[in-house]
């Protein structure tokens, strides 16, 4: 009879030490991923997402842009600054809401880029350029095309990846989540999670630098 208690405690004493590390492993993994651990971080961050920064970065910038948007355009250094401010605590992402006219082929333009590693250089060539290939708030494709050429991506290429419905897919999913946010104009900003109600660069950089008060405190 005392073997079959000590066996009983012994199995139980094994099962409450089995759940004590699963719950102090999953509160150890949800202060690692921070933001990410968050059971609809997916809303603002998705597989296709483009992202720049660190992947240990504590600090999610989510971005939903529009290429066409002279705002997005606009934003784009300042959002650099601030993370050259924070070397390592900041990721961006980037989510597609192409509201403008055409602005749809231009974001699968920057997929396909994306593709053949050119994202970033492609999306700087497009925002430094945007006065050429739009028009009265509308986009001009073929000169978009061009300067993604000029970015360094393989024209040939970019135009059989275009096609891909993975691709449409992409941007409906992001059309969907923005939807779901409440995103209807461009930018709209996320700092993990938390919008940007009141819009402005100061606004911005103060979201910012709260999350980072908050993920790295001293």
């Amino acid at each position: 009879m005392k073997k079959k208690q000590i066996f009983a405690a012994v199995c139980l004493a094994l099962i409450g030490g089995f759940v004590l590390a699963s719950s102090y492993y999953r509160k150890q993994k949800a202060a690692q991923l921070g933001f990410m651990a968050q059971k609809n971080a997916e809303t603002f961050v998705r597989a296709h997402s483009p992202t720049l920064g660190d992947d240990a970065a504590k600090v999610y910038l989510v971005k939903f842009t529009d290429p066409a948007c002279e705002t997005c355009a606009s934003f784009s250094d300042f959002v650099k600054q601030i993370m050259a401010a924070y070397p390592g605590k900041i990721k961006l992402v980037i989510r597609y809401t192409p509201f403008h006219e055409g602005a749809g082929e231009v974001a699968a333009m920057l997929e396909g880029a994306k593709r053949q590693g050119r994202f970033w250089e492609t999306l700087d060539a497009l925002y430094a350029s945007q006065g050429y290939w739009t028009q009265h708030h509308q986009v001009i494709p073929e000169r978009a095309f061009n300067i993604v050429g000029r970015a360094g991506v393989d024209k040939e290429r970019l135009k059989k990846d275009m096609k891909d419905p993975a691709i449409a897919e992409a941007q409906a999913q992001d059309l969907a989540d923005a939807a779901s946010l409440g995103v209807d104009k461009t930018p709209g900003f996320f700092v993990n999670g938390k919008p940007l109600v009141v819009f402005g660069a100061r606004e911005l950089q103060a979201l910012i630098e709260s999350e980072l008060a908050a993920a790295y405190p001293r």
